[in-house]
C-alpha cells in the first residue's frame, strides 16, 4: 500500500520579521541618503534588506554634516526633514572597544572615527558600507584577515 501524498505547507511572517543580514553603515553612506547626494541611489540599493549597525558616534557625525549643510545655506526645512528621517532610520547603535579602535586606526592609518566603523564591522563579521575609499581599502584588508 502506498503512503498518501502529503503537502508541506509553509507559513511565513511578513518580510520585516525575517532575518536580515547585518551591515555596518558609516556617515558617508547614511548622509548620502539623508541629504540626497548623487550617490543616494547606490547607497540605498546596497543597504536594502539589511539590518543596519553603526557605532554611537554616527549620531555626532550626522549632526556635524547637518551643521555643514546649514552653513552652506541649506534651508531649515530641508535640514529638519533630513534629521527627522535620520531619527526614523532603524540603525542599531553599538559601543566600541576604544583600545581596539585605536589599534586599528594606527594599523591602517585611519582616523579614530573611521576605525570605529571598521572595528564594529569586524566585531559583527559584517560588511561595511562606506564611500570613503581609504576606509573601504582598510575594511577589505582587515575583514578578509578575520578568522
Amino acid at each position: 500500500m502506498k503512503a498518501p501524498v502529503r503537502t508541506l505547507y509553509i507559513a511565513q511572517p511578513p518580510a520585516e520579521y525575517q532575518v536580515r543580514p547585518p551591515i555596518v553603515i558609516d556617515c558617508s553612506a547614511i548622509c548620502g541618503i539623508l541629504f540626497d547626494e548623487p550617490w543616494r541611489a547606490e547607497a540605498m540599493s546596497r543597504i536594502a534588506g539589511r539590518t543596519l549597525f553603526a557605532p554611537w558616534l554616527l549620531d555626532h557625525e550626522v549632526a556635524n554634516v547637518a551643521l555643514k549643510k546649514h552653513r552652506l545655506n541649506w534651508s531649515r526645512e530641508s535640514l529638519a526633514t533630513a534629521l527627522d528621517d535620520y531619527a526614523q532610520y532603524p540603525i542599531e547603535r553599538r559601543e566600541t572597544d576604544v583600545a581596539a579602535q585605536c589599534a586599528l586606526a594606527d594599523r591602517y592609518k585611519l582616523s579614530a572615527y573611521d576605525a570605529a566603523y571598521l572595528w564594529l564591522a569586524a566585531e559583527l563579521k559584517a560588511p561595511l558600507a562606506t564611500f570613503d575609499e581609504k576606509l573601504a581599502k582598510a575594511a577589505s584588508a582587515h575583514l578578509a584577515s578575520l578568522p
